[in-house]
């Protein structure tokens, strides 16, 4: 999994998968979900981070 955060377009993409992207669907206003060939979801576009969550760069990773 990746996390990218682009500060000059204000967007947030989280990658589960290295597949190739057949679809996408806005499934809420500014996020953007992108599915593989199969349905599976290949990452989370969030549109405007700044304006959704505090702070779109810190990334906090934990393992139950």
């Amino acid at each position: 999994m990746k996390v990218k955060y682009d500060k000059e377009v204000d967007v947030l993409y989280i990658v589960f998968s290295e597949n190739k992207i057949k679809e996408s669907d806005e499934d809420k206003p500014g996020i953007v979900l992108d599915y593989d060939k199969t349905g599976s979801i290949v990452g989370i576009e969030i549109l405007n981070a700044s304006k959704k969550m505090k702070n779109p760069t810190k990334v906090e990773y934990e393992v139950a």
